[in-house]
């Protein structure tokens, strides 16, 4: 790993500091890096070279490999973290990096992933009126992101169950190929296996719409058992905040037949959490024996905390792609049913294989578990007089 530096976009990022432990870096990164900013507020980052070298200026990073972690972190905007991005990308190349790694868990602007026009994206299907008119007067962020990437400098991009068809083909396209978007299938099919949260021999998975029915049958391949079944929920929008659920005639089963079932729900992202608690409902009126939610991307906000609260849902699985989920003032209520994956090591295992392909990659398990004293699986486990972790 001599030829590899890992850095993170802030001070203090738990994510980059796992992967730098993992991937063995023995140097803090905050030591191979300066991140610092003028009077004035602009960013300047510096690297770190504890050898002066006068006959090496603007070659220390001659020949390596810059990987550099942006997760969102404390007070820093995304606006703030995508230019802290271009202008740590720009001085590794502009100081001799052969190869420069972006690994972003959860890709900024992937939310504004088409525009006004025709050629402004693509969705998978046919554009509607109302979809080009939702988009009237905005720029086309996504594309305008990933084309200031590249001009900055960064090689490759390394996300996480990006959903957007229009996002994974802009990012294909700019950087030829070398967009890695990784979907944790084979983890969460680990933790059901591995763990108590569900009877895997008795379970049901739910894709809440057909944009997550890949997902789920990806799920339902890695658990290795084919009398799994997936249920498929249609949903129909009906406003900005209702929608209305039902389930799609092309599920492996019908609704009644989730009876006494371990209902496992899968999906990218929540952000309100509202058609997931109408998907929750839906499920629960055919008397299930437990509901669990897997969600990627867990965006805590007021509304999605309130939404998730009901008791319809068992449970929630969630990742560490946004990391301040761990804070259980940001889970809110929601801590005594919430549990959290931290997936560095999984990140870690998949760019040890990145850069070498010989590579046997880490031992397994791939993730570790973060669960409030609150959770009664915690308790089951660790009794009742401990306080709340």
């Amino acid at each position: 790993m001599k030829d590899i530096v890992i850095v993170g976009s802030v001070a203090d990022n738990p994510v980059a500091e796992d992967i730098a432990h993992y991937m063995g870096q023995q140097d803090d990164y905050q030591d191979l890096i300066s991140l610092k900013s003028f009077l004035n507020t602009e960013f300047c980052p510096r690297f770190i070279t504890t050898v002066r070298d006068t006959g090496n200026v603007g070659d220390k990073l001659k020949g390596k490999t810059v990987i550099l972690v942006s997760t969102n972190q404390g007070i820093h905007s995304r606006n703030g973290l995508g230019m802290r991005n271009f202008l740590i990308a720009r001085a590794a190349k502009d100081n001799g990096a052969q190869r420069v790694i972006l690994v972003e868990p959860d890709l900024y602007y992937s939310a504004q992933d088409r525009g006004p026009r025709k050629e402004h994206g693509l969705t998978g299907g046919t554009r509607t009126l109302r979809d080009f008119e939702k988009f009237d007067g905005q720029p086309f962020s996504a594309r305008l992101y990933a084309d200031l990437l590249k001009i900055s400098g960064v090689d490759e991009v390394v996300t996480i169950h990006n959903h957007s068809v229009s996002v994974q083909n802009i990012f294909m396209d700019r950087f030829s190929g070398k967009f890695h978007n990784l979907r944790p299938y084979d983890l969460y099919s680990s933790y059901l296996k591995d763990t108590d949260v569900v009877n895997d021999r008795n379970i049901v998975l739910c894709a809440p719409d057909k944009g997550a029915l890949v997902f789920a049958r990806k799920v339902q391949s890695c658990l290795g058992n084919k009398t799994v079944p997936v249920i498929i929920m249609n949903k129909e929008r009906k406003g900005e905040r209702r929608v209305r659920i039902s389930v799609s005639d092309d599920s492996d089963i019908g609704l009644s037949d989730i009876n006494g079932k371990d209902v496992v729900v899968l999906d990218d992202m929540v952000r309100t959490g509202g058609t997931i608690v109408e998907t929750c409902h839906k499920l629960r009126s055919a008397n299930p024996n437990k509901i669990v939610f897997f969600v990627t991307h867990f965006y805590s906000s007021r509304e999605c905390r309130s939404n998730l609260n009901d008791r319809v849902l068992d449970e929630i699985i969630t990742t560490t792609t946004i990391p301040s989920i761990l804070n259980r003032d940001v889970q809110g209520r929601l801590r005594h049913k919430m549990v959290v994956l931290l997936i560095s090591r999984w990140i870690s295992n998949y760019l040890l294989k990145l850069l070498d392909k010989s590579s046997p990659g880490l031992k397994a398990p791939l993730y570790s578990e973060d669960m409030s004293a609150k959770n009664p699986r915690w308790i089951g486990k660790m009794g009742p007089l401990f306080s709340d972790s």
